[in-house]
């Protein structure tokens, strides 16, 4: 059995053997290490929703004051030829 990717971690590099033999012999750090993969990939997954949201977002917000501008020149236009 290999190590989950999300272990492969600058921070656990210099622990890396360490980590693979534990991770091989002992339950509870098995445990806990699957618990922090687990974490980080729905860190990622939420990290990457919130970039779509927020792009969508400021393309929504974009849209509403070029929209805002249209109806002011629309309205300007109108009340003049009044």
């Amino acid at each position: 059995m290999s190590l989950p990717n999300e272990l492969y971690n600058a921070k656990f590099a210099e622990y890396l053997e360490s980590l693979k033999i534990l991770y091989l012999i002992d339950d509870q750090f098995k445990s806990i290490c699957n618990e922090y993969c687990s974490s980080r990939e729905k860190t990622e997954k939420y990290k990457k929703k919130f970039e779509k949201n927020f792009r969508h977002k400021l393309e929504f917000e974009n849209l509403s004051k070029e929209l805002e501008e249209e109806i002011l020149i629309y309205l300007i236009r109108n009340d003049s030829n009044a």
